[in-house]
C-alpha cells in the first residue's frame, strides 16, 4: 500500500523482507459454476455488487454458467493479520480512503491503452491546405536512402517537396540523424510520412509544426503526387488484422499457406509440462511470442535468467516491473516451470466430450501466460513495438538482442551464443586493391533468388496465364509456388555485391567497389533469415510465395573467411577525410585543439548510458557519419581496456606525442571534478582515485559515474577497498572477465584466434549445424498476418501457435521465415 506494486503469493514475502513494507491489499476473484437449472442468465458486471475489481475477465468464465465474486482485504506482515474490506469502523479514515481509491482505480493495462499510437490521433491542421511542389519527384518502391546521410532505415517522405530524410535517434540503437526535422526548419514544410511502415491500412504521419503524430484524410492524393498509389496498395494488399484469411482478390496461396503452416485439419496431440507452455496473444503480439519461445528453448538463456532466478529476484530494484533481467527471469520461469501448462482433469475432459464442445487444437488447452508487462517494458519508447500492430519478428529479435546486450554488463551474456564475426572483403574496381575488415553480427540474411527456382518454366507459364486472365477479366489460374534449392540461396549469399559509393583510400576519392562476405567465426547458434519480402513496382508490399528445401543438417565450413591471400594488395589504412568548416581548417594546422566532433551526436549516444569520451571517439573514428555508425563502433569496442579513455591523437605538426603533451586532453571534460561530487561517491565507500576517474569519464554525471564504477571494477584490481565495497554493496556485479570465462566454461568452443580476450566474446567452432527451431509467417506482409513457431524438443517437433502447444505431424520447414541451428559437437 506504499508503492502500489502487485505480487503473487510466492513473492510477497520476499518484497516484505527486502523493503520492510508491511501493509498489503490482497485481491482475489472467485469463479463459481452456477447450479444446474439455475433460473435466469448471468448478472451483468455493472449490476453485480459482488464484482467490483477492474480486472481482465476470462472469456471462458464470462458466460451464463458462471458467477464471479471479488474479495479484498488488508494483510499485515509478518503476522499475516487480515482485515476484510470495506471496513470503515476499524480502519483510520486515511487508510479507508486509500483502499477505496485502489479498489475504484482503472486497471494498469487499461491506463496504458490511451497511450497507444493507434488512438487519439487528430487530423492535422495542414492536411487540407497542404501545398505540394510540382517538381517531378517520383519515389521508387525500394532502395531509399536519406538525401543528407547514409541512413537507409527510419526514413520519412516530406509531403510538400518529396524529400526523403532520416528521422530522429531512438534509445534502442535504431533511428537516424534528425535530417527530416532539419529540413522542416529550413523549409517550413510541415508534414512527413514514414516510408518503412507504409501499408494498405497504415500511414505514420508526423507534423513537425504541431509536434505530434497526425492524420491526413487526403493522404492517398498526397502520396499519388509522388507516384505512390495507395489505392493500388489497398486493392492488392491484405487486411491488417491478426488472421487474414479472406480471399477477396481471388488469390489463393495465402489460404493454403495458412493451413499448411498451422497444420490445420490434423488431430494434433496437446502436450503439457515444462517447456510446453503457450503464450496468450495480446492482439498482433505473436511476433514477440514466437521469438521468446525459441530463445527460452536455448540453454544459455535458460541458465542466464531461469538458472539465476532467485539471485535476480533478490537483487531486483524496488520496482521490478522496470527491470529487464527480472522480467526476463519471470517470463522464462513461466515458460519452463510447467506451472501454467497442466493437463486437464479427467472429469473435465469427460464433461467437455459430453457437451460436444471440443475442437481440434483447442481441446481444453491452457490459455498460456500473458506478456503484457514484458511487452510494455521491452517496447517502451519504440515507435513500432509499442503499438498494437503486427511487426517483423526479425526486427524484434535484433531489438531484443540489443536489450540483452545492454543489460548483461558484468553478468553472463547469453548473446555470446549468437554472436559471430563476419569477414568483409572490399575490392576497389579501379585499382583492384582490397581491404579485409571484420564486424560483429547475430543473424545471417539469406537471399532467395527466384531466378534459380527449379520450376522456373512452370512459374513463367503461370505468370503468362495470370496476365492473360487479368486482361480478359477472368478468374486467375491456380497459383504456383516457386521451389528454390537451398544451395542456390547459399550461392547467392556468396555473390559479390556492388558498392557504388565506395570511398577508395588508394584513389582518395569515391569509386566503384564490390564486397563479399564470409564467416570469420561460426556462432554456437546460427540464426538464418530468408529474405522473402519485397516491394513491387506499384508499391504493393509483397511476400514472394516460395518453398526452400531447408536441410536438417548444415555444413558451412567452406564459407569460412581466409583473410588476405597471396598476390592481393591491401588498400591503405586511411579513413575518409573529415570536412572541417573553413574558419577552423586553417587554425587546425597550427594548433593542438581537439579534432572536430559532432558533439550533439555524441550526447545522443551518452544518453543511452555509454561514457561520453567513448561516444566522442566513436563519432570521430566513424568520420562523423552519424549516431548509427558510431553505435556499431561502440558495440565492437566496448570491451577494450581504453574504451572510456579520452580521445588521444597526434598533433598535425608533431607525430605521436602523449595525450598530455599533445594538448588534446585539454578540453572542459578534463577539468577536475567538483569536490561535492567526489565527496558523495567517496562517502559510499569508493576510493577517491577511482571516483575522480569515473567522474571524468562521464562528464561529472553522478548517476553515470556510479554505473561506470560498477562496470569498471576489473580495471582497478590494485584497489582492494573498491573490490570489498562492491562485494558488500552489490553482490550482483561480477568482473567482466569472470563472467566471460564462466560463459565459455559451458562450451567446448574456444575464442577466435584473432580475438582479444577483452573484446566481444565469440564462441568459434566448426561450421556444422542441426536445425532445432523455425518461425513461419502467414500473410502477405510482415505488418500483417500471423507467426507460428516449431521447436524440436526431446527428438520431436512441437508446434507453438499462441497458447496452443501440440506435437507436430508435418512441420512445414520449407515455408519458414527465420531458422535456428545449433552447432554439432566436434565428435
Amino acid at each position: 500500500m506504499n508503492t502500489f506494486l502487485g505480487f503473487g503469493r510466492e513473492h510477497v514475502e520476499r518484497h516484505y523482507r527486502k523493503t520492510g513494507q508491511s501493509v498489503y491489499m490482497h485481491l482475489k476473484r472467485h469463479v463459481k459454476e452456477k447450479a444446474t437449472g439455475a433460473a435466469g442468465g448471468a448478472i451483468s458486471r455493472r449490476r453485480n455488487g459482488k464484482v467490483f475489481l477492474d480486472l481482465e475477465l476470462n472469456r471462458d468464465f464470462n458466460g451464463d454458467e458462471y458467477d464471479c465474486e471479488d474479495e479484498a482485504k488488508l494483510v499485515i506482515f509478518p503476522d499475516h493479520f487480515e482485515i476484510p474490506l470495506p471496513n470503515i469502523e476499524e480502519l483510520p479514515a486515511l487508510v479507508t480512503i486509500a483502499c477505496d481509491a485502489v479498489l475504484n482505480a482503472a486497471s494498469a493495462y487499461k491506463k496504458q491503452e490511451p497511450d497507444s499510437w493507434d488512438k487519439e490521433i487528430q487530423v492535422s491542421k495542414h492536411a487540407r491546405s497542404l501545398r505540394q511542389q510540382d517538381n517531378g519527384v517520383r519515389i521508387p518502391p525500394s532502395g531509399w536512402k536519406c538525401q543528407k546521410c547514409e541512413m537507409k532505415e527510419n526514413l520519412w517522405l516530406n509531403l510538400s517537396d518529396g524529400a526523403v530524410l532520416c528521422g530522429k535517434w531512438f534509445f534502442d540503437g535504431s533511428g537516424g540523424n534528425g535530417h527530416a526535422l532539419d529540413h522542416f526548419k529550413d523549409t517550413n514544410f510541415p508534414l512527413a510520412v514514414k516510408l518503412d511502415n507504409l501499408t494498405p491500412d497504415i500511414a505514420d504521419i508526423y507534423s513537425f509544426d504541431e509536434e505530434e503524430a497526425v492524420l491526413d484524410p487526403q493522404i492517398s492524393e498526397h502520396l499519388q503526387h509522388f507516384g505512390i498509389d495507395i489505392i493500388a496498395i489497398q486493392r492488392n494488399g491484405t487486411d491488417n488484422g491478426h488472421h487474414n484469411t479472406d480471399n477477396t482478390n481471388g488469390v489463393r496461396p495465402r489460404v493454403s499457406e495458412w493451413e499448411v503452416i498451422q497444420e490445420s485439419g490434423m488431430k494434433l496431440k496437446a502436450v503439457y509440462g515444462s517447456g510446453f507452455t503457450g503464450i496468450k496473444n495480446l492482439g498482433n503480439s505473436c511476433y514477440l511470442g514466437t521469438i521468446m519461445q525459441v530463445l527460452f528453448s536455448i540453454p544459455e538463456f535458460q541458465r542466464a535468467y531461469v538458472g539465476n532466478l532467485q539471485r535476480i529476484y533478490d537483487y531486483s530494484p524496488l520496482d521490478p516491473s522496470t527491470d529487464f533481467s527480472t522480467q526476463m527471469a519471470k517470463l522464462g520461469h513461466g515458460l519452463l516451470s510447467g506451472l501454467y501448462s497442466k493437463p486437464p482433469m479427467k472429469s473435465e475432459l469427460i464433461e467437455q466430450v459430453m457437451k460436444e464442445e471440443y475442437k481440434v487444437l483447442d481441446w481444453h488447452q491452457p490459455k498460456g501466460i500473458s506478456l503484457k508487462m514484458f511487452k510494455a517494458l521491452v517496447s517502451n519508447g519504440h515507435p513500432e513495438f509499442s503499438s498494437n500492430r503486427q511487426q517483423d519478428a526479425q526486427k524484434f529479435f535484433l531489438h531484443l538482442i540489443n536489450l540483452v546486450e545492454r543489460n548483461s554488463v558484468g553478468l553472463e551474456n547469453p548473446n555470446n551464443a549468437f554472436r559471430y564475426l563476419v569477414e568483409e572483403r572490399v575490392q576497389c574496381c579501379q585499382t583492384q586493391k582490397v581491404r579485409y575488415t571484420q564486424k560483429v553480427d547475430y543473424l545471417m540474411q539469406l537471399p532467395a533468388p527466384i531466378e534459380a527456382a527449379s520450376n522456373r518454366e512452370e512459374l513463367i507459364a503461370y505468370e503468362a496465364k495470370r496476365n492473360e486472365a487479368e486482361e480478359n477479366m477472368r478468374a486467375p489460374p491456380e497459383p504456383v509456388r516457386a521451389r528454390i534449392p537451398f544451395t542456390a540461396c547459399l550461392q547467392a549469399f556468396t555473390e559479390p555485391e556492388n558498392i557504388p559509393d565506395f570511398w577508395s583510400s588508394e584513389l582518395q576519392a569515391k569509386s566503384a567497389g564490390v564486397k563479399t562476405s564470409r564467416f570469420a567465426s561460426f556462432p554456437e547458434y546460427l540464426v538464418v533469415q530468408i529474405k522473402k519480402f519485397t516491394f513491387v513496382v506499384d508499391w504493393v508490399p509483397k511476400k514472394v510465395d516460395l518453398s526452400i528445401d531447408i536441410p536438417d543438417f548444415l555444413d558451412l565450413s567452406r564459407l569460412r573467411g581466409t583473410g588476405l591471400q597471396a598476390g592481393e594488395q591491401e588498400l591503405p589504412d586511411l579513413t575518409p577525410p573529415i570536412v572541417l568548416p573553413e574558419d577552423t581548417r586553417d587554425n587546425s594546422m597550427n594548433s593542438s585543439d581537439s579534432p572536430e566532433i559532432d558533439e550533439s551526436a555524441a550526447m545522443q549516444l551518452a544518453e543511452m548510458g555509454f561514457p561520453l569520451e567513448a561516444c566522442r571517439k566513436a563519432i570521430y573514428y566513424t568520420g562523423n557519419m552519424g549516431p548509427e555508425m558510431a553505435f556499431n563502433w561502440i558495440i565492437a569496442h566496448m570491451e577494450e581496456p581504453d574504451f572510456s579513455e579520452p580521445l588521444a591523437l597526434p598533433t598535425f605538426m608533431e607525430p605521436g606525442p602523449s595525450v598530455a603533451g599533445s594538448g588534446l586532453a585539454a578540453t572542459p571534460l578534463d577539468n577536475h571534478p567538483p569536490e561535492e561530487s567526489i565527496a558523495i561517491l567517496t562517502s559510499m565507500g569508493f576510493p577517491r582515485r577511482h571516483t575522480v576517474q569515473a567522474l571524468k569519464a562521464t562528464n561529472n554525471n553522478l548517476e553515470r559515474a556510479l554505473d561506470w564504477i560498477f562496470t569498471h571494477t576489473e580495471r582497478e584490481e590494485e584497489e582492494e577497498e573498491t573490490s570489498n565495497a562492491l562485494s558488500d554493496m552489490a553482490d550482483t556485479t561480477e568482473p567482466n572477465d569472470s563472467a566471460f570465462s564462466n560463459a565459455n566454461m559451458h562450451s567446448d568452443s574456444t575464442l577466435s584466434p584473432d580475438q582479444d580476450a577483452s573484446g566481444p566474446q565469440i564462441k568459434d567452432g566448426p561450421g556444422r549445424y542441426e536445425l532445432f527451431a523455425f518461425i513461419s509467417h502467414i500473410g502477405a506482409s510482415t505488418m500483417s498476418g500471423h507467426y507460428v513457431c516449431h521447436i524440436k524438443k526431446e527428438g520431436r517437433w512441437v508446434i507453438f501457435n499462441d497458447h496452443k502447444v501440440c506435437l507436430s505431424e508435418r512441420p512445414p520447414k520449407d515455408l519458414g521465415y527465420i531458422y535456428f541451428y545449433r552447432r554439432l559437437s566436434s565428435s
